[in-house]
């Protein structure tokens, strides 16, 4: 076959530094939705949705055949980061989280996830951000260690 072709949808997670409420400013944290979209779709990686909560974030995306996760997850970071720290006085000191969580996600299962990120902000009036990445770890079989996964 001389094209490559591939359809890996990749459910990305990630908070900010300290899970500080950094996003609490609903328009801003709207803005930082965009932007992240933005960074991703110029890596190729189209955005299906990203939506949140005050300390992190969920970004549903088909990944690039041609960017490594984690170089994908690191220009997100890295590129809204700094776009954040000019954005906002109150984003002086933003940073997000060293690690992060993705997890492939079934075409099958796609609409269930984007609805699931689409709710984050009713979701997390009963939830915290740690007890919903524990929930979402073990749902996927990922084994984890508390003292490596917070930061």
């Amino acid at each position: 076959m001389p094209q490559s072709l591939s359809n890996v949808l990749v459910h990305i997670i990630f908070s900010t530094k300290q899970h500080r409420a950094l996003l609490q400013n609903r328009n801003l944290r709207h803005e930082m939705h965009r932007y992240l979209a933005g960074i991703s779709a110029n890596l190729d990686c189209p955005a299906i949705i990203v939506d949140g909560a005050t300390d992190h974030i969920h970004l549903l995306a088909s990944q690039s055949r041609t960017i490594a996760l984690a170089e994908w997850v690191k220009e997100l970071k890295r590129a809204s980061s700094l776009w954040a720290k000019k954005k906002s006085p109150q984003w002086r000191d933003f940073r997000w989280q060293a690690g992060y969580g993705a997890f492939s996600v079934s075409i099958s299962q796609k609409h269930r996830v984007e609805e699931y990120i689409r709710s984050q902000e009713e979701h997390h009036r009963r939830l915290s951000f740690k007890d919903e990445f524990r929930q979402i770890l073990k749902k996927h079989s990922i084994s984890f260690n508390e003292q490596y996964v917070w930061d």
